[in-house]
Order: structure tokens, then C-alpha cells, then sequence
């Protein structure tokens, strides 16, 4: 059994190679949901459905999101009513007083569906209204996530991080904004100044989560701040990484990050953006994969190979590394 944390595209990146390397029906995929936003009354989970789509065959690998050749009438026919009504475009948060009720899992995160500012395609607006559907009938995220990864066929399990709601929030120069007001819409231009994890000190993992997290664990190549911090925040999360191995890819090659923008969240919480300041945030980790390229010494065992990951070959790989650096510390 092995357990993958993922969030953004470096660790789904990772597990498009992995079933070469670990039993698919062995392997647990804990998913962040902090990026999740509720957008126009229906849920969306950025990070659980890049695996979602991934491991059902339909995801858009040239953007990492959302599904391929997807049509986008919907998106289309919202943004020219909005324009033809005069209706601003861009983040359209819900007033303040709106943020705190309805449905506690979309907590500090609901936007206007009004000229809305993620570009959702008409398949992948389906599984949101299917997913918030799902979720008014009663069941928990867990629950939800289990019955559409099973609608893809998915042969690995899949897990959100908890069904309670944690909402990372930016905190910039220019103010407080949403991730994907920050990432999406700003493309990651205001300066950070913090990042919190808003929910995350009254959320719970499941027993679930605390079951996958009772087997070797693997964080791929994934923004430490905002994909796995989040995670991180969760009571109990961090130790419970403490007490089981733990091998993890950096998504740097020394001071240079393969994509994102881990640099700038890292600085903005005061770690130095490189494999050192991912080692930092990474105390439980065992043992590190690290690029061929990068010469970072680290006080826990490391295993090298070339890191960038453009295809299955590439992630089988890392993937080799990873089972490697396991082996070592388990």
C-alpha cells in the first residue's frame, strides 16, 4: 500500500507513470481541497478532479485541467449575457454575509456565477453539478468523490484531505483574495505577504484519510505552500506524516522551480524558495528525490534522477527514484 498526496500538477504529473512502478488496487490519492470554490452554486474541486479526469482518460494534459475537447457553451453564453447586461467581469465574490451559509463546505469561498472568472467546459460543469447534487442530497465529500471516481473508472482510490471546508486565502499587497483569484485570474502578480489556511484549525481528517496516511507516503512534485499546505494545517495531518515514511520529490532543481508559483508563495511565508526551503517545510519527510542537477545538501537521504516529467516515461521514472527512496527508509 502507498499513499500519494496531490495538489495542483506535479503529483498527478508523478502518477501518470506510477502504475509501472505501484499496484494501482495498492494506492490511495489524498487530494488538497483548498483550491475548491463555489462558483455559481456549484462545487468545484480543481485538485481531486485533475485526478479525477486523469485517471479517467479524459483529462486536457496541455493545460492540466479541466477535460479534453471540451465544449465551453455555457462559459461562452455567460460571458456574453454579462457583457450585453453591462455586468462586470472578473472575481465576483458573494458579500461577506453570504461567505458563512448555505452548504458549510464551500465556506469563505463562494463566487457570482455572473461573467464567471475559471473558464469551466460543459463535461467538466456536469461533474460539478453532479458533485453539489450529491452533496445537498447529504453525503459527504468522501462520499461524493468515491461515487465519481468510480463513474471514471478509476483504479486508484481517491480521497479529498477532509469533508470539512479549508479555504486558502492569499494574502497580498494589493489584499486578501481567494487562490484562484490570485493564480487564475491574476496569474500570480500581486505580491504574497502570507497565506492562510481559513477553516483549517476546526477541520478533521476522516478515518479514511487517517487510514491512507498509516501507509508509506509519496508528495510529489507539488507546491509545497498551496497544495500540500493546506493539507499540512489540518490538525493532526503533519503528525500523522511524522509517524510513517515519507519520500518526496522536489519541485525545484536547487533555486529554480519547474512550474508555478511555488517561489513566490514560498518567500511569502518565509521559506527560501529551493529544495533547502521545501526540506524545511518538509520536517517529516524521510527521505527527498531530487534532480540530477541539483547539488542541495540535505541532512536526510536523497535519491537522484532526472525530475522533469513531460510524459508517462518521464513520470515512471521519478516514480523508480521514489520506490527507491522508500525502500531506504522503510
Amino acid at each position: 500500500m502507498v499513499t500519494f498526496l496531490a495538489g495542483g500538477t506535479g503529483t498527478p504529473k508523478l502518477l501518470d507513470g506510477a502504475a509501472g512502478v505501484f499496484d494501482p488496487a495498492e494506492t490511495t490519492v489524498v487530494a488538497n481541497t483548498g483550491d475548491d470554490v463555489e462558483l455559481g452554486g456549484h462545487l468545484v474541486c480543481p485538485d481531486v478532479d485533475t485526478v479525477l479526469f486523469a485517471g479517467g482518460g479524459v483529462l486536457d494534459t496541455d493545460r492540466w485541467w479541466g477535460v479534453a475537447d471540451d465544449t465551453t457553451a455555457t462559459d461562452d453564453e455567460l460571458h456574453r449575457l454579462a457583457d450585453a447586461a453591462g455586468l462586470e467581469s472578473g472575481p465576483r465574490y458573494l458579500p461577506e454575509s453570504a461567505q458563512t451559509v448555505g452548504r458549510d463546505i464551500a465556506r469563505w469561498r463562494r463566487f457570482s456565477g455572473v461573467a464567471e472568472f475559471m473558464e469551466i467546459g460543459d463535461r467538466d460543469r456536469a461533474v460539478h453539478i453532479t458533485r453539489t447534487s450529491l452533496l445537498d442530497e447529504g453525503n459527504s465529500l468522501t462520499e461524493v468523490t468515491r461515487t465519481l471516481a468510480a463513474a471514471f473508472d478509476l483504479d486508484v482510490s481517491l480521497l479529498p484531505m477532509s469533508d470539512d471546508p479549508v479555504a486558502t486565502l492569499i494574502h497580498t499587497d494589493e489584499g486578501t483574495m481567494h487562490f484562484q483569484e490570485y493564480w487564475v485570474h491574476r496569474r500570480a502578480d500581486p505580491a504574497v505577504r502570507d497565506v492562510e489556511f481559513r477553516g483549517a484549525d476546526d477541520a478533521a481528517i476522516t478515518d479514511e484519510v487517517a487510514d491512507a496516511l498509516a501507509e508509506p507516503v509519496v508528495i510529489g512534485p507539488s507546491n509545497p505552500v498551496t497544495s500540500i499546505g493546506p493539507m499540512l494545517a489540518i490538525d493532526g495531518f503533519a503528525d500523522a506524516l511524522a509517524d510513517t515514511p515519507v519520500v518526496a520529490v522536489s519541485p525545484f532543481v536547487e533555486d529554480t522551480v519547474f512550474s508555478g508559483p511555488a517561489a513566490d508563495l514560498m518567500a511569502g511565508v518565509g521559506y527560501e524558495p529551493s529544495t533547502a526551503g521545501v526540506a524545511e517545510a518538509y520536517p517529516f519527510a524521510d527521505a527527498f528525490v531530487l534532480d540530477t542537477d541539483d547539488g542541495t545538501d540535505l541532512d536526510r537521504p536523497v535519491v537522484r534522477t532526472d525530475t522533469r516529467i513531460d510524459g508517462p516515461e518521464d513520470a515512471e521514472r521519478v516514480a523508480r527514484a521514489v520506490a527507491e527512496g522508500l525502500a531506504e527508509v522503510s
